[in-house]
């Protein structure tokens, strides 16, 4: 595919990231199902055209155990940022927020089953206008057909599997109310996200072969492919490609069959909680896989450092030397510093990959939810339907921490980044490092 790059940084709007102390409150507890709704009067004076008193409700939807605990836990965090400062705001029209937490995972593994009793379970509960989540592509397409016919709400800061949103496929999840998607993410999809790795490996890193090695997920497959076809493209030699599912526990029969044709990197097409940190583990012992560039995207480079509970760094160990990943969102946000120090006081730790985009998807969330109140919305299903329309016209742009945001017809964001990051072995703890971002057009634009 063509790669529409644009430029090297973005200009946005600065937010303001008001800090918040490190002690818990109540909105970032799991909120039961049996959550009162909010009551929404006209003529209050917090907002234009109504007022609201009571609690809402924004879910989060991610992995948040075993493994998976180092993607689902930073970003379900970012959630928790920002309700936080809401209600030390004031909250939103006069109502409170608060977050109901849901975890997918199953046996510290995604599972796209339980994603979608989750979602019906956010689904049965009127207080919850909308969604922050999933993380992982197959879990959308569970939930999308979910969520569409609720007419509730979900901001993926982390799906980038293409059909998740596009058509032919795209048109598949959104059957009840084809005219009236539920469903926006932030995330740049893999048909940019695969090909600029692809781009980076060969023109930056000097890669002319590689070895592709999946992980038969949707995700995997999906940014396999688009790796794979743009790297032929380039005039690059794919000298092999296996798929693995997450069950392999011996990933060293792989590369020993393909060490004899000498790959110049490889491309591991998945994410470490579906076997590629061990598969990276395990590929660095076998003579030829030693010190050559091993590239992933974003599954892989979760930017936790070493000792975070199923990161990357922390599965590989010492074999996650001269590894390069790419991440489906801008790096260089307005204003990092007061992000970062807001998150790390309320939290104790630094942010993780999808922190920022997870607190703006809350931000897109609170803004039309604002904009629903000041339109004299009076009830939660009305509420709900308000947040939904709001955030997904593409006429609309809200102001986020990751800067200006806009969602396309399929809910697409319009301003696609792509970050780019390496490994650092140096760092006590090993952590990532960042190297460069990079714009592309909106891949769904005319």
């Amino acid at each position: 595919m063509k790669l529409w790059k644009l430029g090297a940084l973005m200009g946005a709007a600065a937010i303001l990231i008001t800090a918040c102390s490190s002690s818990a409150t109540s909105a970032q507890s799991a909120a039961p199902a049996s959550a009162a709704p909010a009551s929404v009067a006209p003529g209050g004076s917090a907002a234009a055209g109504g007022s609201c008193t009571g609690t809402l409700t924004i879910g989060t939807e991610f992995p948040m155990s075993g493994g998976e605990t180092a993607n689902g836990e930073p970003a379900a965090n970012g959630v928790k940022l920002l309700v936080d400062q809401v209600n030390k705001a004031g909250g939103v029209g006069g109502c409170q927020l608060q977050v109901n937490v849901q975890d997918d995972a199953v046996n510290g593994v995604h599972d796209p089953q339980q994603g979608a009793k989750n979602l019906q379970t956010l689904v049965a509960d009127t207080s919850v206008v909308g969604v922050v989540g999933p993380y992982n592509s197959n879990v959308a397409k569970a939930e999308i057909p979910i969520s569409n016919e609720a007419g509730l709400l979900m901001c993926s800061p982390a799906n980038t599997g293409v059909g998740v949103t596009m058509p032919p496929e795209g048109d598949t999840y959104r059957t009840a109310h084809p005219d009236k998607i539920a469903y926006i993410r932030t995330a740049t999809p893999d048909n940019i996200q695969g090909p600029s790795m692809a781009d980076y490996m060969y023109n930056d890193l000097g890669v002319k072969s590689v070895y592709i090695l999946d992980d038969t997920e949707t995700f995997g497959v999906g940014v396999g492919d688009s790796f794979q076809q743009e790297f032929t493209k380039l005039g690059g030699t794919v000298v092999k490609r296996d798929s693995a599912p997450k069950s392999t526990s011996d990933y060293t029969p792989l590369f020993t069959a393909v060490a004899g044709q000498k790959p110049g990197g490889v491309y591991l097409a998945g994410t470490t909680p579906s076997g590629m940190g061990l598969a990276l583990k395990q590929g660095r012992t076998v003579p030829g896989f030693e010190t050559i560039p091993f590239g992933g995207p974003d599954g892989i480079a979760d930017l936790i450092p070493a000792g975070g509970e199923g990161a990357t760094l922390t599965v590989a160990g010492a074999a996650a030397h001269d590894v390069y990943g790419t991440l489906g969102a801008v790096h260089d946000i307005p204003n990092p510093q007061a992000f970062n120090d807001a998150y790390k006081a309320m939290f104790g730790k630094d942010p993780g990959a999808y922190s920022a985009p997870s607190y703006s998807c809350a931000q897109v969330i609170v803004a039309a939810l604002k904009k629903a109140i000041e339109a004299g919305a009076t009830d939660p299903a009305a509420l709900r339907e308000g947040v939904r329309a709001n955030a997904t016209n593409s006429a609309n742009s809200f102001d986020t921490a990751m800067g200006t945001l806009s969602f396309d017809k399929y809910g697409d964001n319009t301003h696609p980044f792509i970050s780019f990051y390496k490994t650092d072995m140096t760092t006590n703890p090993a952590s990532w490092v960042f190297v460069k971002q990079q714009e592309f057009t909106d891949p769904n634009a005319p």
